[in-house]
This record gives C-alpha cells, sequence and structure tokens, in this order.
C-alpha cells in the first residue's frame, strides 16, 4: 500500500491549445499524481464490475470512483473505516474518488423527500428510511478516507423549468457551504459541482457563487453536474462549448457522468480535465463493444466464426489472446468470463482513448488526432 502524503490539488498545465481551451496537465493525491485528461472507471460498490484490481492496474486507469449512497448503505462507512479505508477494503492503493450521493438520490425520485435540512428516503435494499444531508455526505466520505471528495449537490432532471431549477441550484450553493464546513481528513481535497441545467446565465451565476466560497478557503477541484441527464445532446454540448473554459483554470475539471467516446473528444476539446462513466462497462455486459471503428454488436451472429480480435488497433488482454468467435460463444452462453472480457476490452479503449488525446495534447498535434479519431468511428462496423 502507497504512504499517504499530503495532497497538492494545483492543476499544472502541461499544455494548452493557442485556438482552443483543450489542455492537458498533472495535479497531485495522497495515493499518486494524475495525469489528464484521464478517464475514471466507476467502482460504485467498492468494485469496478466484473474485473479485479489486478486487471484494472493492467488497463492502467489512474482514478477510480465509489459511491457514497451505497457504500454508506451497504457495508457501511464506519466499517471500511475500521478496516482501514476504502483502499485497503478494496485493494486498489492508486487515487479514489467518491462522489456525494447527489445522483442517487436524485435517480431515486418516487422514494425520496427533499427539504433544505438534506434528502429522507427510503433504502433500495430494504425500504428502511434514510437520510443524507451535506454534512452526512462528509462524514461517509471521510470515513471511506478517498483522495477526491465531492460536495452534496441537488441534481436536477433536464429541462426542468427556470424558476424550479433556479430554486434546485441556491439550495446547492448552501449545501456547498456546509459541505465546505465539515472537516475531511488531511489527505482529503474537496470538489464542488456546478449545476445550472443548459442555461448559461446560471451556469455562470452558480459559478461566482461557488468562487466567493473558493475564495475564503480554496476548493480543489470543480466539476460540471446536472448535465446527460434527459437534455438533448445539442444543448449538453452548447453549454460545454461555452461554459468550461470559465472554471479556473489552475483547478482540474471534472464532466460528471459523461463517457462516450464522442462525448470524450468534445469534452476535451473544450478545456475537460476528468471524466466518469458506467457506459463502458455497462456496454461491455451487454455485448456492445467500443471500438477504433466505432460500436461493435457481438451478439450478431456474423460473429460466429470471426478469427480476428474485437479491435487490431488494440492491445489490451483481451484483443492479444481471444478471437470475436470465442467471445461471441461466451456472450451467447452467458459465462461470466465474457463480461470480464468485454470489460477489459471497452475500458481499456476508453482509458487508452484519453492516454491518447494526451499525448497529442503534448505533441501539439491535438486536433489532427481528433479528426481522425472521429473519422474512424464513421466506417463500416468492424
Amino acid at each position: 500500500m502507497s504512504q499517504i502524503t499530503s495532497p497538492d490539488f494545483s492543476f499544472i498545465p502541461d499544455s494548452s491549445g493557442v485556438r482552443n481551451p483543450a489542455r492537458s496537465g498533472r495535479f497531485h493525491t495522497s495515493h499518486g499524481e494524475v495525469l489528464t485528461p484521464a478517464f475514471m472507471p466507476v467502482g460504485t460498490q467498492g468494485t469496478v464490475k466484473g474485473i479485479s484490481p489486478v486487471q484494472l492496474r493492467e488497463i492502467g486507469p489512474q482514478v477510480i470512483l465509489g459511491n457514497t449512497y451505497h457504500l454508506g448503505l451497504r457495508p457501511g462507512d464506519a466499517l471500511v473505516a475500521g478496516l482501514g479505508g476504502l483502499h485497503r477494503f478494496m485493494g486498489w492503493d492508486g487515487p479514489i474518488l467518491t462522489d456525494s450521493g447527489g445522483f442517487q438520490v436524485f435517480s431515486l425520485a418516487s422514494l425520496r423527500k427533499m427539504t433544505e435540512e438534506g434528502v429522507t428516503f427510503q433504502s433500495h435494499l430494504d425500504g428502511s428510511p434514510q437520510f443524507l444531508s451535506p454534512e452526512r455526505s462528509m462524514e461517509i466520505q471521510r470515513n471511506l478516507g478517498s483522495d477526491i471528495c465531492m460536495a452534496l449537490d441537488e441534481c436536477p432532471p433536464g429541462r426542468l423549468e427556470r424558476g424550479k431549477l433556479e430554486v434546485s441550484m441556491a439550495r446547492t450553493t448552501r449545501w456547498l457551504a456546509r459541505s465546505r464546513a465539515v472537516p475531511l481528513q488531511p489527505h482529503q481535497g474537496l470538489f464542488a459541482i456546478n449545476q445550472g441545467g443548459t442555461h448559461l446565465d446560471l451556469r455562470r451565476r452558480h459559478l461566482a457563487e461557488a468562487m466567493d466560497l473558493d475564495a475564503k478557503s480554496p476548493f480543489q477541484g470543480f466539476a460540471v453536474g446536472g448535465l446527460s441527464v434527459g437534455e438533448p445532446k445539442e444543448e449538453m454540448n452548447a453549454v460545454l462549448a461555452e461554459f468550461v473554459r470559465e472554471l479556473p483554470a489552475d483547478r482540474p475539471r471534472y464532466l460528471m457522468g459523461v463517457g462516450t467516446p464522442e462525448d470524450l473528444i468534445f469534452g476535451i476539446e473544450h478545456g475537460v480535465d476528468l471524466f466518469d462513466c458506467v457506459l463502458p462497462s455497462r456496454e461491455a455486459r451487454h455485448g456492445r463493444i467500443l471500438t477504433s471503428r466505432g460500436k461493435l454488436n457481438l451478439k450478431n451472429a456474423r460473429h460466429r466464426e470471426v478469427d480476428l480480435p474485437l479491435d487490431p488497433a488494440c492491445g489490451c488482454y483481451t484483443c492479444r489472446t481471444f478471437s470475436r468467435a470465442y467471445l461471441h460463444h461466451l456472450f451467447r452462453c452467458g459465462e461470466l468470463l465474457g463480461f470480464t472480457l468485454n470489460t477489459i476490452h471497452n475500458l481499456s479503449y476508453t482509458v487508452g482513448l484519453t492516454r491518447a488525446a494526451r499525448q497529442a495534447l503534448l505533441e501539439n498535434r491535438f486536433p489532427a488526432f481528433a479528426q481522425s479519431t472521429r473519422a474512424g468511428w464513421q466506417t463500416e462496423e468492424p
């Protein structure tokens, strides 16, 4: 297990585009340096579904996520703390980010009641009454011992009417101040979450409110939340194109819950540093494979006798070792190994895409890289 040191979340730019805000950089956590742009796999319940920490290390993600809502309910944050914290509990010695639980509470709309104090909800496990406040969210994350903690926010649905969105956004600001007041472990840093839907003026207002708090005690990073929650993709992209560059340049910029290959390239073009999404793992479990030539549907009978890797351009364990015919067979049989091998590939492709984008930024060739990557996706199904 790596030794815990004091955090330094200051964003150090390695490069930035002359004509656009795309950038590479680095920041330090107590469990290692993070080179950006970077994709962070989601490990909701202390595991990235279907694969082991050893397999994760070969894939090479720099940060993985844990979930405050789920881990707080089961096995319980006090238990995790008593067993040495989340890093030791799940056998991962790299950086960990824990989300606040806000999105999960948003998804439990029929089981929750929102008040100024926090959220009362029924556990999805047994229906028992639960309460999550900014203070409780911070307590759970403190007990888990993650490197990056997220302030509790209210995540509104896409296309919420403006008046209700403003009420929600104001509450998130008040919750941000309350989250900020809760002491964390010395090695932990806190990210603020920006809301405002697809209204640029609300996004800017909310950022100004966060910066007022930041002036008193700096946040270690800033996240854009409340996107990819039902609004049209064009509206999400319009917000990102105008707004991301306005986030503080000296802190990591994190786009929450967005992670298709197309979204990664677009986000990087407009200054995003960090991404997370369940999509690569979820798609893998359904036989939908991400490749340099677009999406491959492993369920199709056309792959039954194909003695080729999923993606000839990929060097992951799955592509080095197994044919599409074998992976098609595993999927048709419902074998768990198939889910694991597909997940290894999809995460390798996604993590590798951000790694390649970083290298292109360092070598001042990102526009050409983005163009050629998109062109590859336009070819026929591999």
